[in-house]
């Protein structure tokens, strides 16, 4: 609630707060008014009266679109609950369908998060929705959920990095839920002579291509996708994403390391073979602390359970 010039009070209508929500997700005001069937005037109007209202600039505005200030990303925090939870009285007590839904997830590069984003999908029940899920570096993982343009994000923690990840959660008002702890395996094509291997050492690779996923100009070592990171390689490759990394263990024989589970329907060429090291893997997802998860969230966190659970590892309660 705001004053307005004249000292009254102003509110702000549910309406004004799920085109927020709209808008905030897709990055364009012209966008949000085509998806939800309203002219791109009223939606433009409709977010100005609610800057107004608010007494904050909640939008950013440029050529390419809008992006969030400090100000309108706590305000999603909140609008976001609101929406939902008026949403849910309206499907119990007035009998409406699920309203359109939205998610948006960034995270490593995982075959799981894939399997699970999936699942969900195809169990929401919703005629119209719209979900993002970015496979992107572990820094902007953690911008996207802190700016809230993901509403939360999955990346792993271990002994080598746990401190800084641990801090610049912290720093950005983040929270890191375990999911399970994953024996290092590596990734091979399954015509690669280690393939067919009960494990592997890191003496075995010595002489094979490393194919690591490029952390861009926010490279430091502890934001490394892969464990091991610092360790030398007479071959290194570095990759942006996950159909290249596929393409060069099958066309050079190289490796990556990561957790062991991978999906023969989503990735049938690739094998994961044990990698005989005292190293673990703790997977898990990030979300802001103070604010709980969204219903659609939290589904998909229960399918990338069920998705891990599938191959026989212990999750962490």
């Amino acid at each position: 609630m705001a004053r307005d010039g004249a000292g009254a009070t102003s509110g702000i209508t549910l309406q004004q707060l799920r085109y927020f929500v709209e808008v905030a997700a897709e990055g364009s005001i012209s966008a949000a008014a085509d998806l939800l069937y309203v002219s791109q005037p009223t939606m433009s109007a409709a977010m100005k009266d609610l800057e107004r209202r608010v007494g904050h600039s909640l939008f950013t505005r440029s050529a390419r679109g809008v992006t969030l200030t400090e100000d309108g990303t706590e305000f999603l925090r909140y609008a976001r609950q609101v929406v939902e939870q008026a949403e849910l009285l309206e499907q119990r007590y007035l009998g409406r369908p699920p309203s359109r839904r939205l998610l948006a997830v960034s995270a490593q590069h995982y075959s799981f998060v894939v399997d699970a984003f999936v699942r969900m999908v195809k169990a929401s029940g919703a005629a119209e929705y719209a979900f993002t899920l970015r496979e992107t570096r572990t820094w902007d993982i953690i911008e996207d959920v802190r700016t809230l343009r993901s509403e939360l994000g999955v990346l792993y923690r271990n002994d080598f990095n746990r401190n800084v990840i641990d801090k610049l959660l912290r720093e950005s008002g983040l929270a890191f839920t375990p999911l399970f702890l994953a024996t290092p395996h590596i990734f091979v094509a399954r015509t690669n002579p280690l393939a067919a291997r009960a494990s592997v050492t890191l003496d075995d690779l010595e002489d094979l291509p490393r194919l690591t996923f490029d952390q861009g100009t926010n490279n430091s070592f502890y934001f490394a996708e892969e464990i091991l990171s610092t360790r030398s390689s007479k071959q290194d490759i570095r990759v942006s994403d996950r159909a290249t990394i596929f393409n060069l263990m099958i066309g050079l024989g190289g490796y990556t390391i990561s957790t062991g589970i991978i999906s023969d329907d989503l990735d049938p060429s690739i094998v994961a073979v044990p990698l005989d090291v005292d190293e673990r893997i703790e997977i898990g997802w990030i979300g802001h602390s103070s604010i709980p998860l969204t219903g659609q969230a939290e589904r998909f966190v229960a399918e990338m359970r069920a998705v891990v659970a599938e191959f026989g590892v212990e999750l962490y309660a």
